[in-house]
């Protein structure tokens, strides 16, 4: 991976992990401080800037992961292409890119910003929650997946109608529905009328 003075900022010369610091945000999205990762999702939460991606194949089927059971967040559940949270100072859209890169392998096409939402969601089976101001983002999944086998633990492409079913008979992260529902205007521009989003 490149390193970019945001990625510099996050890792260290020696090789171990650093603490990963989020973006701590007002109701407006405007930066007001930061906070490590895990601290700002623990109870009541940290309102933090957040990115969610959703790409599309040609037939307008969205890919969806199901994120690694090694996760300390949500393991094991089923979710959009890709969500995360820009290092502090790091554009979101470049942070959608670049994460979609590390997880899934592919450099997403076309994609464009799709609006904000805002939302606090308590994950129950982890007591975390996910307090966040999302920057969305709709694009094309061209090329082959790579997963990264700690991020991602499965991927389906999806049509609309089948998602429906899907989603009742899979658990799905608590934030999906949110962002996805915020998401429907750009997805149905990309995507046609066809499709059905």
């Amino acid at each position: 991976m490149p390193t970019t003075p945001a990625t510099a900022a996050n890792s260290s010369s020696n090789g171990t992990a650093e603490a990963i610091m989020l973006e701590l945000v007002d109701e407006n999205g405007t930066t007001i401080g930061t906070a490590e990762k895990l601290a700002a999702h623990q109870a009541p939460g940290q309102l933090h800037r957040a990115f969610s991606v959703f790409l599309f194949d040609e037939q307008g089927r969205l890919l969806l992961q199901r994120r690694a059971l090694g996760k300390y967040h949500s393991p094991g559940v089923w979710s959009n292409t890709c969500c995360g949270h820009p290092y502090p100072g790091e554009a979101p859209f470049t942070a959608a890119a670049r994460r979609t890169y590390e997880e899934l392998g592919i450099s997403p096409s076309l994609l464009a910003e799709a609006g904000t939402v805002r939302y606090n969601h308590p994950d129950p089976a982890s007591g975390l929650v996910e307090q966040e101001f999302n920057h969305l983002f709709v694009g094309l999944a061209q090329g082959q997946l790579r997963p990264d086998p700690e991020e991602v633990g499965e991927t389906a492409f999806v049509a609309a109608d089948e998602l429906a079913k899907q989603h009742d008979e899979a658990p799905f992260s608590a934030w999906f529905m949110t962002v996805l529902d915020a998401a429907r205007p750009a997805i149905r521009e990309l995507t046609g009328p066809s499709a059905g989003w």
